[in-house]
């Protein structure tokens, strides 16, 4: 038997994984970056560790966090492709 779609077309489904394959590919692109800059921001002769420790100390958990965000896009996308071919 043929599957049908039931909340969306196949034009959706494809558009919606194409869209979150940039946005992760973007994401993952963007995480050394991010990550020299936050190493450069939090180093321990700075004038941010100087003022602030923990400050410098929580700014180091940044590219975790846009990870963890990137991560969710792509559960994201394929929740909701499986949802409109009715696996889910």
């Amino acid at each position: 038997m043929i599957s049908t779609f039931h909340r969306g077309n196949k034009k959706n489904m494809i558009a919606r994984f194409i869209n979150g394959f940039i946005s992760i590919l973007i994401g993952v692109s963007l995480i050394g970056p991010i990550s020299d800059q936050v190493n450069t921001a939090a180093v321990t002769d700075g004038s941010l560790y100087n003022a602030s420790s923990w400050g410098a100390t929580v700014l180091k958990i940044v590219p975790g966090f846009f990870a963890i965000a990137i991560l969710a896009i792509g559960i994201a996308v394929l929740y909701g492709n499986l949802r409109d071919a009715g696996m889910a």
